[in-house]
């Protein structure tokens, strides 16, 4: 699985095709991009979950980033992106090949919010899976981080005991 995190003042998510109805929309903590890869598991999910709710970007009192979003109570606001597996490598058209299939993406983006939800506590909005959307945000800072579950996987392996 691909994120990328950004810490917002404020972010919503708007239906152009449904009369700009807002599907979801936060105060505060982070926007998050998630892309699910072919392959990608529960473990995936947990492990970004976790990962996510944990990083700590947020001020403390003294003013250096010190808080993650569970203490400054923020919220997410997940919106599922496919586009994050882009392969522009060759030619300028990117192909898609290395994101999950529809079915499988939409349930584990739909356990990545329950998950949040459940084991954090965090307020969770959404998008729409598979919708035409309007992300409008305000990046506090900015403050922008890019996690891949394959690459945490390959640093946490190499941490382990031999």
């Amino acid at each position: 699985m691909r994120a990328c995190i950004q810490r917002v003042t404020r972010a919503r998510v708007t239906l152009p095709e449904e009369g700009n109805r807002v599907s979801g929309q936060i105060e505060g903590g982070f926007l998050v991009l998630l892309g699910v890869g072919r392959g990608d598991t529960s473990e995936e999910v947990r492990l970004l979950a976790r990962k996510i709710c944990r990083l700590r970007v947020f001020d403390d009192p003294q003013g250096k980033m010190n808080l993650d979003v569970t203490q400054v109570g923020g919220s997410i606001l997940a919106v599922s992106q496919f586009t994050l597996y882009a392969d522009a490598v060759h030619g300028n058209r990117p192909g898609f090949t290395d994101a999950a299939p529809p079915d499988e993406a939409r349930r584990l983006y739909e356990e990545f919010v329950s998950v949040v939800r459940a084991e954090y506590a965090v307020p969770v909005e959404t998008g729409v899976f598979q919708a035409m959307m309007s992300v409008e945000l305000v990046n506090d800072g900015p403050v922008t981080i890019w996690l891949d579950t394959d690459e945490l996987n390959k640093r946490n392996c190499k941490k382990a005991p031999q």
